[in-house]
């Protein structure tokens, strides 16, 4: 038998080991608490007083015109016809008179000799603006140019000495959990500072160009067009809207991102008007089952659906075609592809790295001007009258050749070519997918399809060769899409 020796510890000695542990526990929590300590500011007050001469308050006056005597009365109550009798009878063809409304909102300075920057929706259809600076100081200002897709505007004023400004910082930089500076004029009680953390990135509201900052910093009405500052002081987002069921703030508040700002202020200034790359495509998000469907390997980039006249038709670029990088940069999505096009230089010429047919191919693409862009439809298309058109059953879907009387039925372009969807069973994987009656299908598998049995032979040909799923380009209305349909046994 092994018999391990051991010698206890006397209690004295246990009990100073256990308080040298527990101290060093201490020191190691101390040291820790100290650094976030660090990194979490014991005041704004250095920082609000930094940045804050450069923010403006804006006040707005627009001409209204409204009948002078108008008595307002919910809408049928009973009374609304003896108001109505009574306006009517006592107004007559007097013109409305004129009244001036006012609106408030914020802003910031950018250069010392007077641009400031704000959102469109404070200054749109106003007919004098006027700037008030924070030693109270009031200009009045002119529109340079405005941008609604970001909204965003440019102002300028006119000082006698130069003013005090702010840059703009790299929103890229910014991570959720940093903290961020909000100033601005909310509900018109002037000059007022709010601190928060970024809380998301990368949020859409309802633009193609959007990329908001979520932030928790208090902001409200009056704060639009106010600047949200890093802890450096640089203006990482512009005060935009909020997320509230009271219309007041409730910790969900969005800011458009300093680099998508500060490209349209540039633009702006020096052409009073923004000029966004146009490539000419129509595309839609790839999904799992269109990318098992074209052999993808990542459900990444942009899936073409449509080629209209224009730079990508010149470069080369086809419906089917994903797009996967463009300009050196990895395209994710839809939304990353529109925002490389927008920032992209006109006239540009740009590498374009697609997936065709199992492989990738870089094509050379000359960028148009999204502004002046004109889609043409092609004209003409030819329409097939058999004198008895055949229907095919398959999928689910009921398919018939293309007549006049479809295109009347169903009120199909007459520039769209195909198979057109008669019927689509209601349990069907099709119906699930979207398709409906006078849905017309355009191309099975990247190849175009004129009659019912083009559909149906290369839906058998790709169940044939072992496809799990099969990639039709639908129209709808003049739109196209990718579906991806499962094949069954």
């Amino acid at each position: 038998m092994n018999l391990v020796k051991t010698r206890a510890i006397p209690v004295a000695s246990a009990n100073r080991i256990l308080l040298m542990m527990l101290a060093s526990m201490a020191m190691m929590l101390a040291a820790v608490q100290d650094l976030r300590a660090q990194n979490m500011p014991n005041s704004f007050a250095d920082l609000a007083a930094e940045v804050s001469p450069a923010v403006v308050n804006i006040t707005t006056s627009t001409i209204i015109n409204r009948p002078g005597d108008q008595l307002d009365v919910p809408q049928g109550s009973p009374f609304d016809d003896l108001f109505k009798e009574f306006t009517d009878r006592n107004n007559d063809d007097r013109p409305a008179p004129e009244r001036r409304g006012t609106a408030l909102g914020s802003g910031f300075i950018i250069s010392a000799d007077g641009y400031v920057v704000t959102n469109n929706h404070v200054i749109v259809d106003a007919d004098e603006i006027e700037i008030e600076l924070r030693n109270g100081e009031k200009l009045p200002a002119v529109i340079i140019g405005t941008d609604e897709r970001t909204d965003i505007a440019l102002l300028k004023i006119e000082a006698d000495a130069p003013l005090p400004f702010v840059n703009f910082g790299n929103s890229d930089d910014m991570r959720v959990g940093d903290w961020v500076l909000a100033i601005g004029n909310p509900l018109g009680q002037g000059f007022s500072v709010s601190a928060g953390i970024v809380s998301a990135r990368g949020r859409e509201l309802s633009g193609s160009y959007d990329d908001f900052i979520q932030t928790d910093a208090a902001i409200n009405r009056g704060n639009s067009g106010g600047p949200l500052f890093n802890m450096k002081g640089e203006v990482v987002g512009v005060n935009t809207a909020i997320l509230s069921p009271s219309g007041g703030s409730i910790g969900i508040g969005f800011s458009m991102a300093s680099n998508v700002v500060s490209g349209v202020t540039d633009q702006l200034e020096q052409y009073g008007e923004t000029r966004r790359g146009w490539l000419g495509v129509r595309i839609q998000t790839v999904t799992q089952d269109i990318a098992d469907a074209i052999g993808l390997e990542q459900v990444a980039g942009a899936l073409v659906t449509d080629v209209p006249d224009g730079p990508a038709a010149d470069g080369g670029i086809e419906a089917g075609d994903v797009i996967l990088r463009f300009d050196g940069e990895e395209v994710d999505s839809t939304r990353e592809l529109v925002r490389l096009v927008a920032k992209a230089p006109v006239g540009a010429s740009v590498r374009v790295v697609v997936f065709r047919d199992g492989g990738t191919e870089t094509l050379l693409v000359t960028l148009g001007r999204l502004e002046e862009a004109v889609l043409a439809s092609a004209e003409g298309g030819s329409t097939l009258e058999p004198a008895e058109a055949p229907q095919f059953s398959i999928q689910g879907l009921l398919l018939g050749q293309m007549t006049t009387e479809y295109r009347e039925r169903f009120m199909i372009n007459s520039d769209t070519d195909g198979v057109v969807v008669l019927e689509v069973e209601e349990s069907s994987q099709a119906a699930e997918k979207g398709l409906r009656p006078g849905d017309v299908i355009v191309e099975v598998s990247q190849n175009p399809v004129h009659v019912p049995k083009d559909v149906v032979d290369r839906i058998e040909a790709a169940r044939d060769a072992g496809r799990r799923s099969i990639l039709l380009l639908v129209r709808s209305g003049g739109s196209g899409r990718f579906v991806a349909l499962t094949l069954a046994e």
